[in-house]
């Protein structure tokens, strides 16, 4: 891929391109499903420069590079009959966001209360992370309703905002210092 040229005007009357070449209004669907997506990358970038731990900065852009898949993925619609696009979401790689679930919520202490977004600014920074992904999961799924959709685009992106939970709980010192909901508080 090269990008040369940033502005093209192609998008002066409202209209964006789809991978197929298609053209779509910018506030379609499918348009907003992976705009939403990249607002989550985006989001996560962010959390990333307050990572200090190095395997999970690792994983956070492991993420952040198949979110761009995700988005590679919603911008070609599946059409019946249409020649497969080689760039989709996998089951394989929802597997790998539950193993990485696994492997960080082992460690964590139990939960007995919600948890409020804070903590370290790097917790708190994925929890922003965690909203933002839940938000583009909802796009999707409105689409996926409307659309023929990649299932695994679904699966991925519900499981990612469940891992980015489990890491922000991890980047608290293992739940340690996790700000806990105490209900009716302030009555």
């Amino acid at each position: 891929m090269k990008l040369d040229k940033i502005y093209t005007r192609t998008g002066d009357e409202g209209k964006t391109s789809l991978g197929d070449g298609s053209r779509l209004p910018k506030f379609h669907l499918r348009v907003t499903a992976y705009g939403s997506i990249d607002e989550a990358n985006s989001v996560i970038g962010v959390a990333n420069l307050n990572v200090e731990d190095s395997e999970v900065f690792q994983l956070l852009r492991h993420i952040q590079n198949d979110l761009f898949d995700v988005g590679a993925d919603l911008c070609r619609p599946e059409r019946p009959g249409a020649e497969k696009p080689l760039l989709r979401i996998t089951e394989e790689q929802v597997t790998w966001l539950e193993n990485q679930i696994d492997r960080y919520n082992a460690d964590l202490e139990p939960l007995n209360s919600f948890v409020l977004p804070g903590g370290s600014p790097a917790s708190a920074h994925l929890h922003h992370a965690r909203t933002v992904t839940r938000r583009a999961e909802r796009d999707v799924a409105r689409l996926f309703a409307e659309e023929t959709v990649n299932a695994a685009v679904l699966h991925y992106v519900n499981r990612l905002s469940d891992l980015l939970f489990v890491l922000a709980r991890f980047l608290n010192d293992k739940g340690e210092k996790d700000v806990r909901w105490q209900p009716g508080l302030h009555r």
